[in-house]
């Protein structure tokens, strides 16, 4: 696979406004040179997050999170390092160039490009066809009937496909696309005698774009009440996958990532009518059951999954199968329950619509409880409770759901609840439980922890929680960040610094990377050693924090010495040399007394 030249990666990095970028997940206020806010990474009440606008660098003082621009995208849009680049460089206009590529690569990456152009050139052309036409006049009376605003359709770009039978290939085929691509993308198909037809035809189109908002298909409605297909979606394809896309995620994310949740509804007026009442955190399902990959896709914005869907016995066992897979992602699912017969657009968008409107359904969503919890109570609700039999039946089904919950207060307290509600031994439902637990197996694996004891991800990445820096640990990176603060300083304690100084390889490798690369630490740090970027990181963003002066890099230096000394002489299973004594007596003596303005010319401790 091709890498991106490191001209073309610098370029990303100088362009890229990290404190704009940053900002859509979390405000930051300006302190001296850099700026700072509260930690998107993890929760917390005093702002601990610093980004540093000139270096192009974010850090946090509090869990450890930090990097470059490109790694904060590919942590908060989960992507890999290639798309957040390519992410990156659209977003700030930078050109990339690629080393030597498999042509056939190549070739599947230009195709994409150009396929994904064609979709917006036709989403392009449906938007303005729904504003501008006199066919699409009873599409815009049923929009705008329904209460969404012509601003909010705009934005989303919301549009109407021809009734015509050729429209878009026609212009398509003018455009320069061949049949060929025009059938990739999914805008038109074959008739039984062999020629091609729009796939869209009079019919409302909302385009559907990924979480960099790039195009990948559209999902249409008819007005025609006789047509049984009131919905149809792109065809599965080159670039559309229904499983693996959410409707709006691209508009929602930085919402998502403030709020700290997200919100899933079924259609797509549902996302505009949510967003147009304030909720811009929402996403759509598009007609489906949640499926793994998307709760995978959310997972990389966020905990708090709030399910604002269907809630039949199907769309519960497609939740259900949902919540295994977000077992391992750290993702909480939560269930809103809508008012009966309405869904969100019909709440939020309607006649009654309005700020009682609003607040009915953020109440719904606050309101919100755990899926099994939720799945659970339903059962008990449809349940025939008034004989054994259907007492038994009951929980029968309540079992399983009870069994797919991790070991927990919430757990414990739901089996109390239905053994209540069948008028049962509370013993009895926890037999059940642990049977079907040992028949199944006792459920998910907990997080794999990394080879030190840290837990980890469900996408591998590194847990919020970084264990403490040891008192020896400290004082070498404060040295190490005074020296990138005072570099003319710096240089000669990175030189008088021993590897018997340092107290692990990473450590000793900063030492190293640093006497190189002095003036411009991060300069040409790659990411095949994401331990040594992560500690760079860390050592550039608080140079400022430390004391900066010869007299605390020497006392920081000399206590690092008297350290490496005392290891020295423990080491002695014999008598120990009356030279360490005396070495040991005249740093204890120096730091006792003040060390002075000591430089490297000087003598050495």
């Amino acid at each position: 696979m091709a890498r991106f030249s490191q001209t073309s990666l610098e370029r990303v990095k100088d362009a890229a406004n990290i404190v704009e970028i940053v900002s859509q997940y979390t405000d930051l206020r300006r302190s001296g040179a850099r700026f700072t806010g509260l930690c998107p990474f993890h929760d917390e009440r005093t702002p601990s997050f610093s980004v540093d606008p000139v270096a192009g660098l974010y850090y946090c003082f509090g869990c450890g999170a930090g990097g470059d621009a490109i790694k904060f995208v590919e942590e908060k849009e989960g992507l890999t390092f290639s798309e957040a680049v390519e992410a990156l460089a659209e977003r700030f206009g930078v050109e990339l160039e690629r080393e030597a590529e498999d042509p056939a690569i190549e070739e599947a990456r230009r195709r994409r490009t150009r396929l994904g152009e064609l979709l917006d050139r036709t989403a392009t052309f449906y938007a303005t066809y729904l504003w501008e036409s006199e066919e699409a006049r009873k599409a815009r009376e049923y929009l705008l009937g329904r209460g969404l605003a012509e601003d909010a359709l705009r934005a989303f770009g919301v549009g109407y496909a021809p009734s015509a039978w050729d429209t878009v290939l026609v212009r398509a085929q003018r455009a320069g696309y061949s049949v060929a691509e025009i059938a990739a993308a999914g805008l038109i198909k074959r008739g039984r005698q062999g020629s091609y037809y729009d796939h869209f035809r009079a019919r409302i189109t909302f385009p559907i774009r990924d979480a960099r908002g790039r195009m990948q298909g559209f999902g249409a409605r008819t007005l025609n009440p006789e047509n049984p297909a009131k919905y149809v979606n792109s065809p599965e394809g080159e670039l559309f996958h229904k499983s693996r896309i959410l409707y709006a995620i691209d508009r929602a994310r930085p919402a998502i990532a403030r709020r700290g949740r997200a919100v899933v509804v079924e259609g797509y007026t549902d996302v505009i009518a949510a967003h147009q009442a304030g909720f811009e955190e929402t996403v759509a399902v598009m007609g489906t059951a949640i499926t793994p990959e998307q709760i995978r896709l959310l997972a990389a914005h966020t905990e708090e999954v709030i399910l604002a869907l269907d809630a039949d016995r199907a769309g519960r066992e497609a939740m259900l199968r949902a919540q295994r897979a977000a077992s391992g992602k750290r993702v909480r699912l939560r269930v809103a329950r809508m008012p009966e017969g309405e869904d969100p657009a019909d709440l939020l968008a309607g006649e009654r619509a309005g700020s009682a409107a609003a607040e009915r359904f953020g109440a719904a969503l606050d309101e919100a409880v755990d899926l099994p919890a939720f799945h659970v109570r339903t059962l008990l609700e449809e349940a025939n409770l008034k004989t054994p039999v259907g007492r038994d039946r009951a929980l029968d089904e309540v079992v399983p759901v009870l069994a797919a919950m991790p070991d927990s207060i919430t757990r414990g307290e739901l089996v109390r609840e239905v053994a209540d509600r069948l008028d049962a031994d509370p013993a009895l439902v926890s037999r059940r439980l642990a049977a079907a637990e040992r028949g199944a197996g006792a459920g998910a694996d907990p997080a794999p922890r990394s080879a030190d004891g840290e837990g980890r991800d469900g996408d591998g990445g590194p847990a919020r929680a970084p264990a403490a820096l040891s008192a020896q640990e400290r004082r070498e990176q404060a040295l190490l960040g005074m020296c990138i603060a005072a570099p003319d300083f710096g240089r000669e304690y990175l030189e008088r610094l021993r590897p018997e100084h340092l107290s692990s390889d990473l450590s000793r490798r900063a030492r190293e990377w640093l006497l190189l690369h002095l003036d411009d630490p991060m300069g040409g740090l790659g990411r095949d050693d994401e331990e040594l970027l992560a500690l760079i990181t860390r050592l550039t963003m608080i140079a400022e924090r430390e004391p900066a002066s010869p007299e605390a890099m020497e006392e920081t230096f000399l206590r690092l010495e008297l350290a490496a000394l005392e290891r020295e002489i423990e080491a002695h299973v014999d008598e120990v040399p009356v030279e360490l004594h005396r070495k040991r007596k005249e740093l204890v003596d120096r730091l006792a007394h003040g060390v002075g303005a000591h430089r490297a010319g000087g003598t050495s401790a």
